[in-house]
């Protein structure tokens, strides 16, 4: 198991993703009008390459879901390699990147649940946003216990409503997997009438309850999903749902604004090509979130140089 230490910086990051909200997106990017994307003009050159500027491109994602925060920065990897200027946009609230997104004020969402998780925000802004294709299938919104627990389903849950507090640990208010925990799963059980709530904060304070649940051998249930670094570094397993609340596995996309794919052609075609497996898509968030916390970049570096191929260059 590796090292716990990652909890801290892992807090720290979204506790700046939290100030980010607190900002309105022109103050968190103020040269975005001079960059020449977002639908604000064309690249400053044709995308020919040759190291000169390609335009600007900005990646929004919430960082503490690192699924995002490591494919943002494997883009940018890219990118930059290819002579484009990347900027990051970090949020804390899936609505609000939605809507950035829907308003061209992001260009990419690097890693979207947009087919059962945030199913709702795709019904409210789909005529504003492009579908560049999928990266990786087979994701799923899951309950987790500790593995020394006894519960092994959703349906038990009501008989250790005491032991566990009553508390059914979740993450951002605005997160799908709450949506889906609040509207599905809880009445589907009758978890409300058993005297469950759902005490949502963020995903790193529900990470540090959970660790610190685990240290004291305490019962815990927590909202997560697959893949997620957390499953393996913290030894927890996924309670069954035979009713199947949780709806189907779904696949993580590449999501763009209204007129990327006609602004930047060749970046789209290049992005809807890359595709992971479970254990290319495993290494990636374990380098670039877990094993440097610190510098995502350098993990990317590392898991790179590990699958040299996987990944084409861009215009290559």
């Amino acid at each position: 198991m590796k090292s716990r230490t990652t909890i801290g910086r892992r807090q720290v990051v979204a506790l700046g993703a939290a100030a980010a909200l607190g900002l309105t997106l022109a103050a968190c990017n103020p040269d975005n009008s001079d960059s020449g994307s977002n639908g604000s003009g064309d690249p400053t050159t044709s995308e020919s390459g040759g190291g000169e500027d390609m335009g600007t491109i900005t990646l929004g994602y919430i960082p503490s879901w690192t699924d995002g925060l490591s494919t943002a920065h494997l883009l940018e990897n890219k990118l930059e390699e290819a002579g484009y200027t990347v900027e990051h946009q970090e949020l804390s609230d899936a609505g609000v990147l939605y809507t950035a997104l829907a308003q061209g004020d992001v260009d990419i969402y690097p890693s979207a649940w947009p087919e059962v998780t945030h199913a709702s925000y795709m019904e409210e802004y789909a005529d504003q946003i492009e579908d560049l294709g999928f990266y990786y299938e087979g994701a799923v919104l899951t309950f987790a216990v500790p593995e020394y627990s006894e519960i092994n389903s959703i349906a038990e849950l009501p008989e250790y409503v005491d032991e566990l507090g009553g508390r059914i640990v979740g993450i951002e208010p605005g997160a799908g997997l709450t949506e889906a925990t609040q509207d599905s799963v809880i009445p589907t059980y009758g978890l409300d009438e058993a005297g469950f709530t759902l005490a949502t904060s963020s995903t790193s304070a529900m990470i540090a309850e959970l660790e610190s649940a685990i240290s004291a051998e305490e019962e815990i249930v927590v909202t997560l999903w697959r893949p997620f670094w957390a499953n393996a570094e913290y030894n927890v397993r996924d309670l069954e749902d035979p009713e199947g609340a949780f709806g189907e596995p779904e696949a993580l996309h590449w999501l763009a604004r209204t007129g990327f794919t006609e602004e930047f052609p060749e970046v789209a075609e290049w992005i809807g090509e890359i595709k992971l497996d479970d254990t290319q898509y495993g290494a990636l968030e374990d380098l670039a979130t877990v094993q440097n916390a610190d510098d995502p970049a350098a993990g990317v570096e590392a898991w790179l140089e590990e699958y040299p191929d996987l990944v084409p260059p861009l215009g290559g």
